[in-house]
């Protein structure tokens, strides 16, 4: 699925300050994930934007002018941040005003602002009897709970079973109470039968109330089936909800007005670490040198704007996308320009990680070991800098560990061998470069860790093997077709139709679409595991990587489902909305 933005990516004015010359060029394809192993995949021309017809305003400002509207911007935040504060203490008493004063502000993207107040209330939810609360409120208090990895049980929807052990019909009456009923069954772990449940009663009931329901909340509802909250992009949600919160009958309005100084800050933040990652990659030069490589730094920076979405973490963004870009170089070199016998030797180069292993390499690996190679060295030293924990050995084995599984991948394919459904999650785990990205994040973010959960990345724990899954699996979904037709080497897709075949003795193919819906049910069961680590008593991993964990997952979706049902937003708008449109003061992009 090849995205040329040339057409559509329009960047605002006030980008042209702080965005170098290499954005002066035509295009930004979105070919393939950073975390894509694809074979013999066509070159891209490279990830760049077309500013040619706009007009430069904000850059012709003085400085002191563009000062004064940022001084102006953060006193009002200031002041809408103080309101919102007030607001919450005078919800003390009001536990259901509380809760869903609460689900705005995630759903604005503004709770970090005010972590420790929504974490005291949180905690008296939590320390409360609920027993006397209604559908919505019960629903709603176990979602908060839950995503915060408060021990909740399930067994707080009992009161709404009948005694034949299903949900009782007088409910579907309460259509805000299905409604919560069916986000927060999406936060279900195995054996959560009773959620298993409430996601199939809730579905089939709201379908058939849409009919009757207002336009404004049928919009809701029809959002919801299709993409439920727990599965939503964090940045994706607070720019869609500003929108759809501003229409309501009787908004917040200093809450709405925070949101939209908020997102604008943001996303200009956004602006100024892409033009950052630009001068780096540009300073590395692979791309000049290797003719073959994808040159995507803005593809890749979309991702950790995923895992990340919190202003905080603008270091590791950056970072991060930085080990993304010089994946796809090498993710290329294996993929369609490297002999077997030049495989192997980069592969022993990676595992000495050493740079007198250089000489042994041909010379177009050499620029590209020695790029990974400083460039894990100098986030390792940032970390020890910032952190003080030495993590070369920690950082330098998942490269080790992406270089053997990419070898693998290339025999397999030489050799026509086709695995099966489940050797290939075993590998493409790795090759998609999950472990690689979860490894450095839970070093860069520096929250929590400890010795006991630092020992826990050996073996790779599942909450990371459960996200590469979901991230493997759509991408194969979003990307196989194209790749099928390219004589690329086989998806899930394939291996699992392959296997069906073999099993039934079937002389026909299973129909594709079969095996998509297959694939389909497994993310969803994949879902649930990873649930499992929300709930887990013994749960060590701090909650800042366990959530990195979950917005990976959620930003595979955002960007490969488009591939797999065109009727859903393209990647291009996802881009624009996040990146370049900034919230208009009437709530609406610009």
């Amino acid at each position: 699925m090849a995205l040329n933005m040339s057409s559509f990516l329009t960047m605002p004015s006030r980008v042209l300050s702080v965005l170098p010359s290499p954005f002066l060029a035509p295009s930004l394809q979105l070919t393939s994930s950073p975390y894509s192993w694809r074979r013999r995949r066509p070159l891209a021309t490279g990830c760049h934007l077309s500013p040619s017809s706009l007009k430069p305003v904000l850059g012709s400002l003085p400085p002191y002018v563009v000062n004064y509207e940022a001084d102006i911007g953060a006193r009002r935040m200031e002041d809408m941040k103080e309101k919102t504060r007030e607001a919450l203490y005078n919800a003390w008493d009001d536990e259901r005003g509380a809760m869903e004063m609460i689900d705005t502000i995630e759903r604005l993207g503004i709770s970090y602002h005010f972590e420790d107040e929504i974490s005291i209330l949180l905690r008296r939810f939590y320390d409360q009897n609920a027993g006397s609360e209604d559908l919505f409120t019960t629903a709603l208090r176990f979602r908060l709970l839950r995503q915060n990895r408060f021990p909740i049980h399930s067994d707080v929807f009992g009161k709404f079973i009948d005694t034949n052990g299903k949900f009782k019909e007088c409910l579907t009456e309460d259509i805000w109470g299905m409604l919560s009923l069916h986000e927060a069954s999406y936060l279900g772990s195995k054996n959560e039968e009773v959620l298993a449940e409430a996601k199939e009663f809730t579905r089939i009931h709201l379908i058939q109330s849409m009919p009757l329901m207002e336009p404004h909340f049928r919009h809701r509802v029809g959002r919801a089936l299709e993409l439920p909250r727990h599965l939503r992009m964090a940045r994706l949600e607070a720019r869609n909800y500003i929108d759809e919160f501003s229409r309501e009958s009787n908004p917040n309005l200093a809450l709405l007005e925070l949101a939209k100084l908020d997102f604008d800050m943001v996303q200009s933040l956004h602006q100024k670490e892409l033009a950052e990652i630009v001068r780096w990659w540009k300073q590395l030069g692979l791309v000049d040198k290797l003719e073959f490589a994808r040159d995507r730094p803005m593809e890749c920076f979309l991702w950790t704007v995923g895992i990340f979405p919190e202003p905080r973490h603008s270091s590791c963004r950056i970072e991060l996308t930085k080990t993304i870009a010089v994946l796809l170089v090498i993710d290329d070199i294996y993929d369609s320009y490297g002999s077997m016998d030049d495989l192997l030797l980069f592969t022993d180069a990676v595992k000495r990680w050493d740079l007198g292993a250089m000489d042994q390499l041909p010379e177009y690996m050499k620029i590209c070991y020695m790029a990974l190679y400083n460039t894990t060295n100098e986030i390792a030293y940032r970390i020890l800098r910032e952190h003080g924990w030495s993590v070369v050995e920690d950082l330098k084995r998942t490269w080790m560990d992406i270089s053997e599984a990419y070898l693998a991948e290339a025999q397999c394919f030489k050799g026509g061998y086709v695995p099966s459904l489940e050797e290939y999650l075993s590998n493409a785990i790795t090759t998609g470069g999950t472990y690689m990205a979860l490894v450095h994040a839970f070093f860069l973010m520096g929250q929590g860790v400890t010795k006991e959960n630092m020992a826990m990345l050996e073996p790779y724990p599942n909450i990371f093997s459960c996200s590469g899954k979901i991230l493997r699996l759509w991408d194969d979904l979003g990307t196989a077709r194209e790749e099928q037709e390219r004589g690329d080497n086989a998806s899930s897709i394939e291996c699992y139709k392959r296997e069906r075949e073999r099993e039934l003795e079937m002389d026909d193919a299973v129909e594709d679409e079969a095996c998509r819906e297959h694939i389909r049910g497994l993310i969803q069961s994949l879902w649930v595991e990873l649930n499992g680590e929300l709930v887990a008593s013994s749960a060590l991993m701090p909650l800042s990587i366990t959530k990195a964990a979950f917005n990976l997952s959620r930003t595979a979706q955002v960007i490969y489902q488009h591939g797999d049902d065109n009727k859903t937003t393209s990647v291009e708008d996802h881009v624009q909305a996040l990146l370049f449109k900034p919230v208009s003061s009437n709530g609406h992009a610009q």
